[in-house]
């Protein structure tokens, strides 16, 4: 891999400029690294509350990810950690099963929680890898961006509403705490009861946040930790009922398999899909958005495979779910980064702060905390993406039933009906095929859309007809049947139709319905004395007819690479 290393910072480096221009690029990965590391460790800190889990296993699943995508990864940019989202996620499954308590979690997470939460992430990251293996990189197609946009946006709000009682010093009823809309109304509700000095302790923290933020290349999160942590040791903040983070235990790194029960890994591994989709569908927006604007390639499968190894590991040593967040990769692409060096140097930085400096978290405000969750979850609280969708007149009600479904649903719920609404939507439009008929353009080979080219006209005696969809189990018979009501019309017109030319162009192969419900269509044609002629058909398809039905579709003579040799062979065989 050390050589990937050297073709991504050759890649990076302009022709002519050498070694000079090596250590320059080099010197940026290092600022980098450093401004990364100093938004992980907030962040981990951040996420393991999200998770319902002790900090030392946010700081398993930063360092597994970091040091595996280091290795093995092929995004330039990408940092995968912890992310807000997976924690949210995965705490919101595991606490859906009877073995936690049926989504009630006491102050203190039980042994069978931590140990579900880690036969999660080992399930997903196995599923993960074998749909690598399976080459199936490009599912992640299947969920639409209009829905995980609506998704992220409303997860987005969901979990900045959570953090909204640490930053005002309220604790909250047990039936509050999980409604993200009841848990707003409490704390606006409740304004009384704020704690003054905490909330205090919020602004400043969001202010410095703001400020530190101006210059990209500097870690705003850490230096405002750093400074909040001064701070309440100078000036006594927890007896002003401030609250901390309290005390947080080195990582053991100790190998092993989650200890639960078979049937409990059954019902895990039904709830693990979900998991699996929003850990590659969030990485691999990122990275590719990232590589888009920076010119770079990605292999879908191998990103695949190496996100599943990250969550593998992450369990295996006792660590939470990690993904390619785009806080954290965006931030080391605007800070320089040109090479996956950025991520191996915020390894190596974040190991020297954990040696030297974790037992001075103990004393890091909660509110700072949470102003740290809300800051990194600021961009995808913009509404500007989705305004983009709305303003397109397209997807509007997925969009606005992912943003309703998180919401009212919850996480877990809400994130399988947003897959859901994307899998509905794709069999709705498969569904419902559009059949247009084909008029020849004068003077050329061309054949259009006559509905959409008046100047086009039909061949006498030849009705020319495409699909708009491929044809499979869901839309084929719709296919016959508008082919059916085509040709009633035109034989109503007295048009004379003695051939269907079908163009098949849409369709690079079909499943057993379909070619069923051709080979009906045939003999439907063939009883009326028509001949059904086939164009734009695939090889795949060729070689399908020609197996099921040598003598009916698959009769050379009748299958065509174009819609104009159709006509041309159609109109010398009625000569005859």
């Amino acid at each position: 891999m050390a050589d990937d290393t050297h073709s991504a910072l050759s890649a990076s480096t302009p022709s002519g400029q050498g070694v000079d221009a090596k250590r320059k690029f080099s010197s940026r990965d290092l600022v980098a690294g450093l401004c990364v590391a100093g938004l992980l460790l907030p962040e981990a800190v951040a996420y393991s509350g999200l998770a319902h889990l002790p900090v030392a296993h946010a700081l398993v699943g930063m360092l597994a990810g970091l040091l595996i995508y280091a290795l093995f990864g092929g995004s330039r940019f990408a940092i995968v950690a912890p992310t807000s989202s997976s924690a949210t996620l995965a705490a919101a499954a595991v606490l859906s099963m009877p073995l936690v308590g049926n989504g009630s979690l006491p102050a203190v997470p039980t042994e069978a929680y931590v140990q579900a939460l880690l036969a999660l992430v080992l399930l997903a990251g196995a599923a993960l890898m074998t749909l690598a293996a399976m080459k199936q990189g490009q599912l992640s197609a299947f969920v639409s961006r209009p829905v995980l946009r609506g998704f992220a946006f409303a997860l987005a709000i969901t979990i900045v509403i959570k953090q909204l009682p640490d930053a005002m010093g309220l604790h909250l009823p047990q039936e509050a705490a999980h409604d993200p809309l009841r848990l707003l109304l409490y704390v606006f509700s409740h304004f009384p009861e704020w704690h003054w000095p905490t909330v205090l302790v919020s602004l400043a923290a969001a202010a410095g946040l703001v400020l530190f933020k101006r210059w990209p290349q500097l870690p705003a999160s850490m230096i405002v930790i750093v400074l909040a942590i001064v701070a309440a040791n100078t000036l006594g903040l927890k007896a002003m009922g401030v609250e901390e983070v309290g005390a947080i235990a080195w990582p053991s790194f100790k190998p092993s398999l989650p200890n639960l029960p078979l049937n409990e890994w059954l019902r895990l591994a039904e709830l693990a899909f979900g998991l699996v989709v929003l850990i590659f569908a969030e990485s691999w927006g990122s990275m590719r958005t990232l590589a888009l604007a920076h010119g770079d390639t990605l292999n879908a499968n191998r990103e695949l495979m190496v996100l599943g190894g990250c969550n593998v590991a992450s369990a295996l040593l006792q660590g939470m779910p990690v993904g390619a967040g785009f806080s954290a990769s965006s931030a080391n692409a605007s800070a320089g980064a040109t090479s996956r060096v950025a991520g191996a140097i915020a390894l190596g930085v974040i190991l020297l702060a954990l040696i030297f400096a974790l037992p001075a978290l103990h004393a890091l405000p909660r509110p700072v905390l949470a102003i740290a969750v809300i800051s990194a979850l600021w961009h995808s609280l913009n509404p500007a993406p989705i305004i983009k969708v709305w303003a397109m007149r397209r997807d509007r009600l997925l969009i606005t039933a992912a943003v309703i479904a998180v919401l009212w649903l919850g996480v877990l719920h809400g994130m399988l009906a947003a897959i859901a609404l994307s899998l509905i939507e794709a069999l709705r439009r498969f569904s419902q095929p559009v059949v247009h008929e084909l008029g020849k353009l004068s003077g050329t080979r061309n054949y259009v859309v006559l509905e959409a080219h008046p100047e086009a006209s039909r061949v006498s005696g030849i009705l020319i007809l495409r699909p708009e969809e491929p044809l499979f189990f869901a839309s084929a018979d719709r296919v016959v049947n508008d082919v059916m009501q085509h040709l009633e019309t035109q034989t109503q017109a007295q048009t004379g139709v003695r051939t269907v030319v079908l163009s098949l162009e849409e369709s690079s192969d079909l499943d057993s319905t379909a070619l069923e419900c051709l080979m009906e269509l045939r003999q439907r044609l063939q009883a009326q004395h028509i001949t059904l002629a086939l164009s734009r058909v695939k090889d795949k398809v060729r070689e399908l007819f020609k197996h099921c039905d040598p003598q009916g579709l698959g009769d050379e003579k009748l299958i065509f690479w174009s819609v104009d040799d159709a006509v041309h062979a159609m109109n010398a065989f009625s000569r005859e």
